[in-house]
């Protein structure tokens, strides 16, 4: 995990989540399961009070962004204003509006959710492995996947194939014959699309499939 320490009262780090599953939480977890949002963000702020000695108390106001490989989040603590009657942020105006408040970091929770039901609605992500270079080649010649976004890597001896539906195109059905056709030549995997993108070679960036099809 990275840590900046932008003042006194404001801290900034990011996590990747890679790093998140090697603290023992699954992505969907972060998302999804309220309890282990919590236990994630106060096992960070523990790291970040440790690195940079950032005191946890009273109200916290937190900023959190989902970037493609992890999540960036800006903490500052409240101050009371000058005649001890309300809280107040040590930033500007302008800045304030970019903050939530909440001394139970539901604040953060709720945006993370709507960051991650925004991301479903564009598109489902899936992952395929292969053991051999040959099933991928037939399975080029299988299917067609023009409206769907393919990418082929490779990580420790296996192939991996991501593939990407945009919703708004297909049917669940529809979703299900091709995932079907997919895992006659490939099997599931363990490894999450985050591992396999933050680890993983490029073989061929875009349009897998058809790539393969026309060369093989």
């Amino acid at each position: 995990m990275e840590i900046e320490r932008i003042n006194e009262n404001t801290v900034k780090f990011y996590i990747s989540y890679i790093d998140i599953e090697e603290r023992g939480f699954d992505r969907d977890e972060i998302w999804y399961n309220r309890e282990r949002s919590e236990e994630l963000f106060w096992d960070m702020m523990d790291e970040v009070h440790t690195e940079e000695d950032f005191v946890m108390e009273g109200p916290l106001w937190i900023q959190v962004q989902a970037l493609d490989k992890g999540l960036e989040i800006l903490v500052t603590k409240a101050q009371l204003s000058k005649d001890g009657q309300k809280l107040e942020l040590p930033v500007s105006d302008e800045k304030m509006k970019d903050f939530a408040v909440d001394e139970r970091v539901e604040a953060m929770l709720d945006q993370l959710q709507e960051n991650e039901e925004e991301e479903a609605k564009e598109k489902l992500d899936f992952v395929i492995a292969f053991r051999d270079f040959e099933d991928i080649i037939s399975l080029s010649k299988r299917v067609e996947l023009g409206n769907v976004h393919t990418q082929l890597r490779s990580y420790k001896n296996n192939y991996y194939l991501i593939v990407e539906f945009p919703e708004e195109q297909f049917e669940e059905d529809e979703i299900d014959n091709i995932l079907s056709i997919l895992l006659e030549y490939g099997h599931e995997t363990d490894t999450t699309i985050h591992v396999i993108s933050e680890y993983g070679k490029v073989i061929i960036a875009e349009n897998a499939l058809i790539e393969l099809k026309k060369y093989f």
